[in-house]
């Protein structure tokens, strides 16, 4: 069976080079080509095999492929996608920050396709879980809080994976949260900022890579449901999954939870 050929966006980032390394050696697959601003020649240095050009659209023209991963930003992102479905190549959008509207047009020009694609906030089957059992939990408090905390380097606040994780929660509570709101903020801001009644507080320090805890307060007691990324690699299983999904079922899924059948 031929191997599934995948081209990263984002390939000198922290997360794009950890993805190319692991499609470089994982079996079943290969690394087609790699995009980067910092392609001189259509060549990186260590990757001296892999085509390389400075845009999506470019190398995709010159290579074949069978999905798109993307750790960019969100606005190159969502080009980087649409480029990718022009050329019926499967999207796997792992930047964060994209609107819901944005999703909706891949979601819509994927299916007109006849290809599928993935946007997902967060690939640590870890943390998906995490969101998962918040959810569930959500019925049940009518009080909670999102800390989420991310290495310094991080371009957006919050994170995509705490709006997500806010979004879920508030679907699973349609009555709302009650939020607790001070008659006095010497420092405004310091409540963090406010969805659906949660407050979500972004932490961004060296030494950190991603995690989240969503705390929950009741009568007389609390419940914090917690998950830690001590390395990118945590990443890499949810990304080859979504990858492997999308070709099989040429669907379109938002976050890893329909794909882990959750």
């Amino acid at each position: 069976m031929s191997p599934i050929r995948v081209v990263v966006a984002g390939a000198t980032g922290r997360m794009g080079s950890e993805v190319a390394r692991a499609v470089a050696a994982e079996p079943g697959f290969k690394l087609a080509g790699l995009v980067s601003r910092r392609a001189a020649g259509g060549r990186l240095p260590g990757w001296e095999e892999v085509p390389v050009a400075p845009t999506v659209r470019e190398l995709l023209g010159a290579v074949r492929a069978d999905a798109l991963v993307d750790f960019t930003v969100a606005e190159a992102a969502f080009e980087n996608a649409r480029a990718a479905i022009q050329h019926r190549v499967a999207p796997v959008v792992g930047a964060s920050g994209l609107s819901s509207d944005q999703v909706s047009v891949l979601a819509e020009e994927a299916r007109a396709a006849g290809i599928g694609g993935a946007v997902v906030p967060n690939f640590a089957v870890g943390a998906v879980l995490m969101m998962h059992l918040a959810r569930q939990a959500a019925r049940f408090f009518e009080t909670v809080e999102i800390i989420e905390l991310h290495h310094d380097g991080k371009a957006d606040a919050p994170s995509g994976t705490a709006i997500a994780t806010a979004r879920l929660l508030a679907e699973a509570r349609p009555e709302g949260f009650r939020r607790n709101v001070p008659t006095r903020e010497p420092l405004p801001g310091s409540r963090g900022a406010e969805l659906a009644g949660i407050s979500i507080h972004a932490v961004r320090l060296p030494g950190l890579v991603a995690h989240q805890e969503v705390i929950f307060g009741g009568r007389g007691q609390t419940l914090t449901i917690r998950h830690d990324s001590t390395s990118r690699e945590s990443f890499i299983p949810g990304v080859l999954l979504a990858v492997r999904r999308v070709l099989e079922t040429r669907q379109f899924y938002f976050g890893l939870e329909p794909i882990l059948g959750l």
